[in-house]
């Protein structure tokens, strides 16, 4: 049952009012209109509204400006309002305006109503559960999360924000570094929410050609092309009622980011061969190690897709960020290592997870867990010391290497990254010291391991 919230609708059309007004009404939200841009500030100065529903183009104007200088007045009278824009699809570049103006979402006309009703779900629940639960995750780690090992107070408010925002439809941009475990946060985030008992189904955007795009992510009926010998299910229909995990969606192609926006926006496509319909239900995350606000502007990402995915962002710092988690990961590794490989589990020596902590994990988590185990398999101690870390980094050294451009062993990727960071730092150690996620006192110890040296030191 949706808890009673007053609705502000706001649209000069007579049929556009009465067909929200029914379906909120319906939907258990008490409806309010406005068909003049004046009534509309006049009303939010009135009363408390939990949402604005509002058209971007009003009788005098269809350029949509006015509904942009409406949007503004309404974040500056009431900033924690959230307000939905509805435009016509070939006005979505407006609404990406409004986006950046404050706006929570979008919705192209003619709507879809389960659609639109989810959008405004989820934007009322983010806007009024804005309560922090950090300290909650602290003392009782939800089942859903004991996968993501550590207790920095970064990751703490990465898990934070996946239990408030994991139970709303919203769609999720993860961020951060190769290695840094974007796959396992949008996994917690579909274990935290509804659809856990649902598909979890997983695309790697990168590794799909753009002549295969529509046929892997809608599928396609027998006989729609030469080499269709049977019907087949498309991603998106697997992930029916779940949610769909887009990762490395900064290497999709242009065109493919059309069709793909398409979907997003109603979450209705057509399979190929089939010129029915098909509608689902889905939740949607994705996942990029890429800068998509660079690529907007370099113009080879849409800016509309952009904001449709990422309602909320979160960004997964990389490891060198989080030092005090080393230990705590290398030790769940070497325990999980253990039991893969049927061996005894082994401790670390205090040197050595200081050997640990004083890398700069270029490869972030997933570098770790690769270290740890191969020292397990290659350690005959019972206790890991720092050399045997050494070992097996150099064990794990790849003859191609050098070709592509990589410094071998961890020591030399050390190197070149605090070389790279100082210059980019122009000699600033205090910098660069905060850049790499390490103390200046041990940027020092690690210049002089390496026979780094800079005439500026401040």
């Amino acid at each position: 049952m949706i808890m009673s919230h007053r609705i502000l609708v706001c649209d000069d059309d007579d049929a556009v009012r009465s067909s929200l007004g029914f379906l909120l009404t319906k939907t258990g939200y008490t409806p309010n209109f406005a068909s003049r841009p004046e009534d509309i500030i006049k009303y939010i100065n009135e009363t408390d509204f939990s949402l604005v529903l509002l058209d971007m183009n009003f009788s005098v104007s269809i350029n949509g400006d006015e509904g942009i200088e409406i949007l503004r007045k309404i974040k500056l009278l009431k900033p924690a309002i959230p307000v939905i824009l509805m435009t016509a699809w070939a006005s979505v570049e407006l609404a990406v305006r409004g986006i950046k103006l404050g706006a929570s979402d979008f919705v192209t006309k003619p709507w879809n109503n389960i659609q639109l009703l989810k959008i405004i779900e989820t934007s009322i629940t983010l806007s009024t559960n804005s309560k922090k639960d950090s300290d909650f995750i602290k003392r009782e780690k939800p089942a859903e999360f004991q996968a993501i090992i550590g207790e920095d107070p970064k990751l703490i408010e990465i898990l934070t924000i996946i239990k408030r925002v994991a139970p709303t439809h919203a769609p999720v941009l993860i961020t951060g570094e190769s290695g840094t475990g974007k796959e396992l946060i949008a996994s917690a985030i579909h274990q935290y929410s509804q659809r856990k008992s649902q598909p979890f189904v997983k695309v790697n955007l990168g590794g799909i050609p753009a002549s295969l795009f529509e046929s892997e992510m809608f599928g396609y009926r027998k006989g729609a092309f030469t080499d269709a010998k049977t019907d087949h299910t498309g991603r998106f229909e697997k992930a029916n009622k779940g949610t769909i995990f887009l990762d490395e969606i900064g290497d999709l192609n242009f065109t493919s980011q059309v069709k793909l926006l398409r979907v997003l926006q109603d979450q209705t496509f057509e399979r190929l061969g089939d010129p029915n319909s098909i509608t689902v239900d889905v939740r949607v995350l994705s996942a990029t190690n890429h800068n998509l606000y660079s690529l907007v502007n370099k113009g080879v990402f849409r800016e509309d897709l952009l904001y449709r995915i990422n309602l909320i962002q979160i960004e997964v710092p990389p490891l060198r960020q989080r030092i005090n988690d080393i230990p705590l990961l290398a030790g769940y590794f070497i325990g999980q290592a253990a039991k893969t490989y049927s061996l005894p589990v082994k401790l670390i020596s205090g040197e050595a997870n200081e050997w640990l902590c004083e890398q700069s994990w270029p490869g972030n988590v997933r570098e770790l867990k690769n270290i740890m185990e191969r020292t397990l398999l290659l350690s005959s101690d019972n206790r890991i010391k720092e050399e045997d870390f050494i070992v097996a980094q150099n064990t794990g050294r790849s003859p191609d290497q050098a070709k592509f451009g990589s410094a071998g062993t961890l020591d030399e990727m050390e190197k070149q990254m605090i070389i790279n960071t100082i210059e980019e730092c122009d000699g600033n150690l205090s910098r660069s010291s905060e850049k790499l996620g390490i103390s200046r006192a041990t940027l020092y110890r690690k210049m002089e391991k390496h026979g780094i040296q800079t005439e500026k030191n401040e």
